[in-house]
């Protein structure tokens, strides 16, 4: 057996230590059949953590993630920390630190329609045919959301506000070749976000893309504004397969492509460093409403483990073994709630238990 990769399991709030239980009963599957080790460590984050310690990331938890080889997340927040100061609430006072320290500069979100699920997406079924597989790459800790000056000035109908959009050189190489390298495994084909019509920032965005995509000559790349994105999208999402993106823009980009695929339920994601360190979590958020009923759907966090043994661990089998057990359990026509429609659902544990099944086949 291999070392053992230490992970840093911080479940947080809602719904998130259920769907938790079954990524680490499914990750727990996958060591037995592809022979590898993983030591887990648990440690409070979000609303649990500010009612236990007083901080929604307290310091051992940091440390603990400090010790690891890559951290699994569950979701934060909720109503009875909606009345703390903003900077405060577990959603940003959790998240937004860890990314910083890590320099989790590079969020990969799949955005994939099941052929089985076709009918749970939005668009007609013409456009949707037999699903699609996106791979939105936003950049995650520059641009406008980080850049400064910003802040407000002067009073009265004179008063205004402002916020700084800036990108280095070096940043958008960085993002750039991880988008680049995230094609080369998939179907070779870029989609770069801007809005390099307006934005001097983005005509420099353009240009070092287009630059970096000469180190990758079997990779085809194609530019949109961001307002023709956002477009071709719900028109024709089988033409994408990795959409490149800012910060601002893959932020809309992202939540537009994992609206179409029909629940948010499935979708995964990944924050990675130029080491491959990531933080991985559902797209989706607490679900205080149905936290503890035992029907939220794990798919999202199984899925997100599996792109924790890809892109830190290359365990690139186990990962598509357990991504190939959630299609094969959603083709047999198990559904949690958020998935039946007017059928019968199964609760969580039982969506985790299949995909189990699945795996050990």
């Amino acid at each position: 057996m291999e070392i053992s990769r230490k992970i840093a399991v911080l479940a947080g709030d809602g719904i998130g230590p259920e769907v938790m239980a079954e990524a680490i009963k499914v990750l727990d599957a996958a060591q037995k059949k592809f022979d590898f080790s993983i030591e887990y460590n648990h440690a409070d984050v979000g609303g649990c953590a500010i009612d236990r310690h007083g901080a929604a990331l307290p310091k051992e938890t940091l440390e603990l993630c400090e010790k690891s080889d890559a951290i699994l997340f569950g979701s934060v927040g909720g109503p009875q920390w909606e009345s703390l100061p903003p900077a405060e609430q577990p959603e940003r006072a959790a998240l937004l630190p860890l990314r910083k320290h890590f320099d989790l500069f590079c969020n990969f979100r799949p955005a994939k329609v099941f052929a089985s699920l076709a009918a749970s997406c939005p668009l007609r079924s013409d456009i949707v045919g037999d699903g699609f597989d996106i791979l939105c790459v936003r950049e995650l800790t520059s641009g406008i959301y980080f850049g400064t000056p910003k802040g407000r000035q002067g009073t009265g109908p004179e008063e205004y506000a402002f916020d700084t959009m800036g990108y280095k050189r070096s940043e958008i190489e960085r993002i750039a070749r991880m988008g680049f390298e995230a094609a080369m495994v998939r179907n070779k084909r870029v989609t770069s976000i801007d809005k390099a019509n307006v934005l001097t920032t983005m005509v420099l965005w353009r240009e070092v893309v287009t630059e970096v995509a000469r180190e990758y000559p079997e990779v085809e790349l194609n530019h949109l504004y961001v307002d023709n994105a956002t477009m071709q999208l719900v028109k024709d999402p089988q033409q994408f397969d990795v959409l490149l993106c800012g910060n601002m823009f893959g932020d809309i980009i992202s939540d537009e492509a994992a609206m179409i695929t029909g629940s948010m339920g499935l979708l995964a994601s990944a924050s990675l460093n130029s080491e491959k360190f990531g933080l991985y979590e559902p797209a989706g958020g607490s679900a205080p409403d149905i936290a503890g009923k035992k029907i939220a759907n794990p798919v999202a966090q199984i899925l997100s483990a599996a792109m924790m043994l890809r892109y830190s661990f290359a365990l690139e089998d186990a990962a598509l073994a357990i991504e190939n057990a959630v299609a094969r359990t959603l083709d047999s026509g198990l559904r949690t709630a958020d998935l039946a429609g007017g059928g019968s659902p199964v609760g969580t544990e039982a969506m985790g238990d299949a995909i189990v099944g699945e795996l050990l086949k």
